[in-house]
């Protein structure tokens, strides 16, 4: 984006009245597709560029570059076996596209991903598939005004065209999957707040046990972020808490691994004394020593779905610009009937 001059935007038009030449041989000289030059009026250009801190608007320069067939794709961290996941199966489907993804990672946090994206349009890609959105996301919709073609995938702003999975159904099957083995006594390890994912999570499990008659469940529910070291940290203060919860429904399955982990150093069973479900299933979860119950996520059909939604924001041919699948609710053996439901 460009800079600002005291309260006003530095402009292309700014430096060529200082450089003393027109506005085309600015844009010329401070295209980095093309050479650089060195002649005197190129020299001076570049000096009043750095004179009055302008910088070429990467949003903008991005509308104007021809198709490529490369796509840029921002994932918070490839530590993340989601996220790994989920690039993997993009690569895929823009390989039957005869096109290629690149990655890049944020670490989830707003600024990295503003300057990331920025530093994709500079790269020429087509488009960017985005996994790192937040609710009323400024980067989204920075992208919407300046017309890049985009996709929200995983999560969503509810505004940008987006690839997601129905999150809400799959925090209502994994926790109506515990209500129906008789659990009652439920907490969820709830995710960040900033999420859709964690949020629609939540209303669903909201919705499950509103449905069992069990309204007051603020006190069950405790914030996290994705990571499994905060899941077993929520876990451990939970467990240790006056009133035990009989089961955990964990945001996803890292922190449903953290919660495993909390379990086990507070010399609790699962699912002896501890039910635990996860989200998303990657791979892992069905070959931990207690093979994780857990919510299966198409990640392959969400990829393909943002990969053809970027394609048709390309070609003009937008339709539908929200696509949802549905999740699936995978029984492992960490779950079963609470303790008191056993003995009775």
């Amino acid at each position: 984006m460009t800079e600002q001059a005291g309260s006003r935007t530095v402009t292309i038009r700014d430096v060529a009245r200082v450089a003393g030449v027109s506005i085309s041989t600015v844009s010329r000289v401070l295209d980095d597709r093309h050479p650089p030059s060195k002649s005197p009026s190129a020299e001076r250009v570049r000096a009043a560029a750095a004179e009055l801190g302008y910088r070429p608007d990467a949003y903008a320069s991005g509308l104007r570059r021809q198709h490529t067939g490369t796509v840029g794709v921002l994932v918070p961290r490839l530590s993340d076996t989601v996220m790994a996941v989920f690039f993997e199966e993009v690569a895929r489907a823009c390989a039957r596209q005869a096109g290629f993804a690149m990655v890049a990672t944020t670490e989830d946090r707003p600024e990295a991903e503003r300057a990331t994206v920025e530093t994709l349009l500079r790269q020429r890609v087509d488009g960017l598939i985005l996994t790192t959105a937040r609710l009323e996301d400024p980067v989204a919709a920075q992208l919407r005004a300046q017309g890049v073609p985009h996709v929200l995938a995983l999560r969503t702003d509810h505004i940008s065209p987006s690839a997601t999975g129905d999150d809400e159904l799959g925090g209502y099957l994994a926790t109506r999957h515990l209500l129906d083995l008789g659990h009652r006594d439920i907490a969820l390890v709830a995710g960040p707040s900033y999420a859709s994912t964690a949020v629609a999570r939540q209303a669903g499990y909201r919705r499950a046990m509103s449905e069992a008659g069990l309204t007051e469940v603020d006190y069950l529910v405790h914030e996290s972020t994705f990571g499994m070291d905060s899941g077993e940290t929520v876990a451990r203060a939970v467990l240790a808490g006056a009133h035990r919860p009989t089961a955990i429904f964990a945001v996803n399955d890292n922190t449903a691994i953290g919660v495993l982990a909390a379990a086990q150093a507070a010399g609790l069973s699962v699912p002896g004394d501890l039910s635990v479900v996860g989200y998303n299933d990657i791979p892992v979860s069905a070959r931990l020593p207690v093979a994780l119950t857990t919510v299966r996520v198409p990640f392959d059909q969400i990829a393909a779905n943002a990969v053809e939604l970027l394609t048709q924001q390309r070609t003009g041919a937008l339709g539908e610009p929200r696509r949802v699948v549905t999740p699936t609710l995978i029984p492992r053996q960490s779950t079963a009937r609470p303790p008191a439901a056993r003995t009775a």
